[in-house]
């Protein structure tokens, strides 16, 4: 990923391979405070604002054909995570009207943005039967709703995968179908005197909770229950108990300092048997130039607990229309092109997984992923949850907190009492959090 912002303007710059020698621009500019008065000139570009991946490098090699269909250019400036969240920051703050389709991650902003008033309802725009909105997987629409009102269109999904050594479990059966065979084989397979782990895994505080939250819908639990915090129930105390097991009696030492960049290279290299996480990581483990188990990676669905296999199927990514924008009904026509049946479609064929079920529906459009993966994928849309973190404004810090007992369990202290002093917190903080929704 590109740590410096790019811009880019199809009607400039013609064709795909253009895309990479895009000029940098600012941005984090401030740009016009008129809120949403005024008029756009007939030459003002659309400007949509993106993360740098895949689905928005795919969609700029593509957007000649939009800026033909609406007579007007399209300026794509794609910015690093950080330097996304902080533009948007600077420039909504300001009612900025430079800024007319942004690409958000709903499960994250949305709440936070819907409560500030800076997206625009799209409510009425997706119930055009020609959109199809009842197209779109249950749980990324239900999650691009907020207070009854649609606010984005979800794009990108993602859900977790077993990564696992289908050379190691040929004599086992093959893959685990349950938590309690993960673990077992885990321990079975586990040397850890010869530094090869049974499981790796995510186990940094906050950083670990979305990977975390498949083992916890799957042991009965989740993080809320109408509004109250359910994270010292006997069903979370058993999922932070059972995933602070397997990390520490088969995991890699410091685990507890292991997000998504520490753990992955240690399963790519051949030193675990067993790795849960995003399955949109797979191509690590298929490159040869950062893989040793090429030939050997298997993909399986998320094991079932004692609530049965309950993974998430979330969307990662989803386009709004900026509230402050002039461009509103085209920003909107640049969401209906981009989230196309159509445009799903070729692009799920290329390997970037979206929201449609008419795209999982359709064979061709998994060609793209290994079959064991495609189906895997498959599944877990079909009855993954809408959720990966909490719901708040203030995901981070409830991230934190509900991410206590998981380190304790690794640590392999006792987790009843760490996760009732988490949920006395995590109580107090939806609290205050509500508040600062309501007011």
């Amino acid at each position: 990923m590109s740590t410096s912002p790019q811009s880019v303007s199809r009607r400039s710059f013609g064709r795909l391979a253009a895309v990479a020698a895009a000029a940098t621009v600012g941005g984090l500019t401030l740009g016009a405070c008129s809120g949403r008065s005024g008029s756009a000139s007939p030459d003002a570009p659309l400007r949509v604002m993106a993360i740098n991946h895949v689905w928005s490098q795919a969609i700029a090699g593509r957007v000649a054909e939009f800026e033909e269909r609406i007579g007007r250019g399209v300026s794509i400036s794609m910015l690093t995570s950080d330097q996304l969240s902080n533009s948007y920051n600077v420039k909504l703050n300001a009612s900025a009207t430079d800024v007319d389709v942004m690409m958000v991650r709903a499960l994250q902003e949305q709440l936070l943005f819907a409560t500030n008033g800076w997206l625009a309802d799209l409510t009425d725009r997706v119930s055009d039967a020609a959109f199809d909105w009842a197209d779109f997987q249950e749980a990324p629409r239900r999650r691009s709703t907020t207070a009854g009102r649609v606010l984005s269109v979800p794009v990108v999904t993602e859900r977790p995968a077993l990564y696992y050594r289908r050379d190691l479990l040929a004599d086992f059966g093959g893959p685990p179908g349950t938590l309690d065979e993960l673990m077992e084989l885990s321990l079975e397979l586990a040397n850890r005197g010869d530094d090869f782990f049974g499981f790796v895994g995510r186990g940094q505080r906050s950083g670990a909770v979305s990977q975390w939250s498949s083992f916890l819908y799957s042991f009965g639990g989740d993080f809320t229950a109408e509004g109250r915090s359910t994270i010292a129930t006997p069903e979370a105390i058993a999922a932070y108990e059972y995933y602070g097991r397997l990390l520490e009696r088969t995991g890699p030492p410091g685990a507890t300092n292991m997000s998504l960049e520490q753990a992955m290279p240690i399963f790519a290299q051949g030193k675990a048997a067993f790795y849960v996480d995003a399955d949109a990581i797979y191509t690590n483990f298929l490159d040869p130039a950062v893989s040793t188990v090429q030939d050997t990676v298997g993909f399986a669905p998320f094991p079932a607990g004692p609530a049965g296999s309950r993974p998430h199927n979330i969307p990662s990514w989803s386009l709004a229309v900026n509230e402050f924008s002039l461009l509103r009904d085209d920003a909107w026509e640049f969401i209906r092109w981009a989230s196309s049946p159509e445009m799903v479609a070729a692009l799920q064929a290329d390997g970037i997984p979206g929201a449609r079920q008419s795209a999982w529906s359709d064979t061709e459009t998994l060609a793209a992923f290994p079959a064991e993966l495609a189906e895997t994928m498959r599944i877990s849309a079909e009855n993954g949850i809408g959720h990966d973190r909490p719901e708040v404004l203030q995901v981070g810090r409830a991230r934190d907190i509900v991410g206590r007992p998981l380190v304790a369990g690794i640590l392999g202290e006792p987790v009843a009492a760490v996760a009732r002093e988490a949920d006395a917190e995590f109580a107090d903080f939806l609290v205050r959090d509500n508040r600062h929704r309501e007011s």
